[in-house]
Parts: structure tokens; sequence; C-alpha cells
């Protein structure tokens, strides 16, 4: 790990994550790169682009008044990245790593039944979990997806890792018909109580989380209930842009998930 075990964010001493853990959609959007196997010269681009991404953090590092800096980056494009956060030691940066598959609607492990292996080698300060979820989405996939959230969970514990949970919760059709189709009243009114639902949920299943990260639309409201439901109060804090998208069904187009 990084040289700052034990060290958990608060709101005096927040942490601020640069998220460049993107592969799939990175790839896709940035350097046209076809089904996700890039060529050699694509592969060397993505590499060039996130070290660099690395290096304006570092530039930046001495003007944070408050604050840690942090980076979530993958080993599939950014493990120079990873190694240069394990070992400088004069600019510490709390190093986080995903362990979920890019581009798939549930819950999908990245190396399979490999996955604590590449977390016990990397020791970061972080694994995090990108998942996307809703109350209303089908329930036996639901239940399954829990059960794989609850053995990773469980398999971080042992090793002394704590699990970053980034929640998605994009909208039902019914969903969005409730709320007139307008993204805005989504957010507003409907996803915080889901949010906490799921939350309720991963909890119910043995999931904990050391951090939560979900929309900052939806972060205040959905925070204090959850906190009022479970007597733990989780850190919520995402600045990505998030969309009330109705979810396809399984098999058809979508467009390319956040990582």
């Amino acid at each position: 790990m990084t040289d700052n075990p034990g060290w958990q964010p608060r709101h005096d001493d927040p942490l601020f994550i640069m998220a460049m853990d993107h592969r799939a959609s990175f790839g896709k959007t940035l350097f046209g790169v076809k089904d996700d196997r890039p060529d050699p010269d694509q592969v060397a681009a993505m590499k060039s682009a996130k070290q660099m991404i690395f290096e304006g953090l570092r530039a930046a590092q001495p003007a944070m008044t408050y604050g840690r800096p942090g980076v979530l980056v993958d080993e599939r494009y950014g493990q120079d990245v990873i190694d240069a956060a394990k070992r400088d030691g004069t600019q510490p940066v709390v190093l986080a790593i995903p362990i979920e598959a890019s581009g798939h609607d549930w819950f999908t492990l990245e190396w399979g039944d490999q996955w604590l292996g590449h977390v016990e080698a990397i020791r970061p300060d972080y694994a995090k979990v990108l998942v996307r979820d809703n109350p209303d989405f089908d329930p036996p996939e639901r239940e399954q997806q829990l059960g794989r959230l609850a053995q990773v969970s469980s398999g971080l514990h042992g090793i002394g890792v704590p699990l970053l949970y980034e929640l998605l919760v994009p909208a039902t059709g019914a969903q969005l018909d409730r709320a007139g189709h307008d993204a805005g009243a989504y957010d507003r009114d409907i996803r915080p109580g889901l949010v906490a639902r799921v939350i309720a949920d991963n909890q119910a299943h043995g999931v904990e989380p050391t951090l939560w990260r979900w929309p900052a639309r939806s972060a205040r409201s959905s925070a204090s209930r959850s906190a009022a439901a479970s007597g733990r109060t989780p850190c919520a804090t995402m600045r990505r842009p998030a969309r009330a998208t109705r979810r396809p069904a399984p098999g058809a187009t979508r467009s390319p998930s956040g990582t």
C-alpha cells in the first residue's frame, strides 16, 4: 500500500480522487478502438495518456491546501501509474484500483477467480467496484450480483484492503415515467430513495464498503436516508455526470459503460 495505512477521509480531510480507470469507453471514444481490441500502437497511446494525466495530478498536488489526492487507475493501461503511485513517498497519493470487468451491465470480476491475487500483488489503499443496481431490476439477477459482491467484500476484508463501492442507479422505464421523463426530477425525487434501498440490500447481504461513491446530485439526500436506515454513515461523493437513462433489456444495444 501507499504510506497512509489506516487513514480515512473526513469532512475536514477529504479525499479527491482522479478517476481514470476507464478502459473500453476510453479506447473507443478517444483512440478509435473497435470491440475493445486495441492494436499495439493504440495500447501504447492509452498508456501514455494515463501517465500524462497522472503527471498533471502530480503537478497540481503542491497547490492543494487541504485534503489528500488520490488516483483510481486500472492495471490494463495504467500499470505505470500504479507503480509510480506506490514508488514515490515524497508526494503520497491514495491509490485505488478497479476489480470489475469493463463494459458489463451486471457486476463481473475483471480477472475471474484470480481477482484477489491481483489485489494482493498491488496492495492498493482501496479496491473499487462499479455496480449498476436498482431495487426494481430483475430479482434473480440482483440476488446473484449481491452474492458476488458479498464474496468480494469478504475477500477484501480477509486481506485488509478497504472496499470502495461506486454505485450507479439508472432508472427503469416505469421510474422515468413517474418522473415525467425529466432527468432532474428523477435525480431529485426518486433516485435518493432507491440509493438508500440498494445500500440496505447490500448491507443485508454482508457487503460492507469502507467508502461509498455515487452521483453528487443525489448524494446528500441519499446519505442522510441511508444513515438513518442503517445507523452507519457512508461517504458519498462522485462528480461524474449522472444520467437518468433507462436500463436496456439484456442483449439490447446500449451506450458504452463508464469503464
